[in-house]
């Protein structure tokens, strides 16, 4: 269930001050000071917790079965084979005495997202940079996390589920999925499923050679991760919400990041996240080709909601294909 694409959650209703006492009780974590629901919350899943012993996120009423199980695993692996901070422990009540529904609780991490009103107008150019910077080197470190098939995980026994055929056909078949479920909310023409079609034919290669899968969080966004002044410069303090994580080809997760940059007029910054995370790296036209691809892939999601929504930003008569391969002629010339 990892890389499924949610977009809507359960919510978490109305919570008293004697449940949040009895969950706190449970885990002996003190007497309850006030709770409130985050500002950026998993999906309305997540509320601020202080007590006397300290500060806590509760995440409640899972998207799915399993939800919390999949979490602890990632977050616990994460913790071990990396230097990414990630908040543990991470703690499970699956019992639904006391919510009517299963929470996890985890201690609340330092910092606040790079994309918060404070930041966005104290942030200096050199800040910037910097935080492009740690933001390469943090999802290379989760990206050396390397295992031997590509799947998502099976919360039943915790081992790797192989996606069905190949990598490639269940990339591409999402893709094809979310182009045709484009169509019910604009227009998606025969041209544009042709531009689309030719785009991951001349990169089906690069990924049918592509052999070594590796974690990939599946939603790396500032709303995701917390920044923080460390003691001589800025650090990611935190990251968190593994709900769409599998096992694939990492550089899908630089797309988010690049996607923002470009669309802030911020392609230098995006230029260095790309040069500090490859490193050198000689492979440039199979990574050109790959790279296209998951920015079509994550594209077709963003046209699709945003359609759905009526909450365009951009010329709403724009071809679809013309919109896309804007983005994807850029991703692959900052890789030059």
């Amino acid at each position: 269930m990892t890389a499924a694409i949610i977009f809507a959650s359960n919510k978490l209703g109305v919570v008293h001050d004697d449940q949040m006492q009895l969950m706190l009780d449970k885990f002996n974590l003190g007497k309850l000071i006030s709770f409130q629901k985050t500002v950026n919350g998993a999906m309305g899943q997540t509320m601020y917790v202080s007590s006397n012993e300290g500060e806590f996120i509760l995440k409640g009423n899972p998207l799915y079965p399993g939800q919390f199980i999949e979490e602890k695993y990632f977050i616990e692996n994460i913790h071990k084979r990396t230097n990414v901070t990630v908040p543990t422990p991470y703690l499970i009540d699956d019992s639904e005495e006391i919510f009517g529904w299963s929470y996890s609780l985890m201690p609340c991490l330092q910092g606040e997202h790079m994309n918060s009103e404070h930041l966005k107008i104290t942030l200096s150019t050199a800040d910037k940079f910097k935080i492009a910077e740690l933001i390469a080197k943090t999802l290379a470190d989760l990206h050396s996390w390397k295992v031997t098939r590509f799947g998502e995980l099976d919360t039943n026994n915790l081992n790797i589920a192989a996606f069905e055929g190949s990598y490639t056909i269940w990339l591409y078949n999402r893709i094809k999925f979310w182009l045709e479920d484009a169509k019910k909310y604009s227009v998606i023409t025969d041209e544009d499923l042709r531009w689309a079609n030719l785009l991951m034919e001349d990169s089906k290669e690069a990924f049918d050679d592509f052999t070594s899968p590796s974690f990939v969080m599946g939603d790396f966004k500032p709303g995701n991760f917390l920044i923080h002044p460390g003691m001589n410069s800025w650090e990611i303090s935190g990251l968190f919400d593994f709900t769409n994580s599998y096992f694939g080809d990492p550089i899908s997760d630089l797309i988010k990041m690049i996607t923002i940059y470009l669309d802030n007029g911020e392609a230098e910054l995006a230029s260095h996240l790309l040069k500090v995370y490859f490193d050198g790296s000689e492979e440039k036209e199979a990574l050109k080709k790959r790279i296209k691809v998951h920015m079509l892939h994550q594209r077709v999601l963003d046209w699709g909601c945003a359609k759905a929504m009526n909450m365009v930003t951009w010329d709403n008569e724009l071809p679809f294909s013309h919109w896309v391969e804007s983005y994807t002629n850029s991703v692959a010339s900052l890789l030059e």
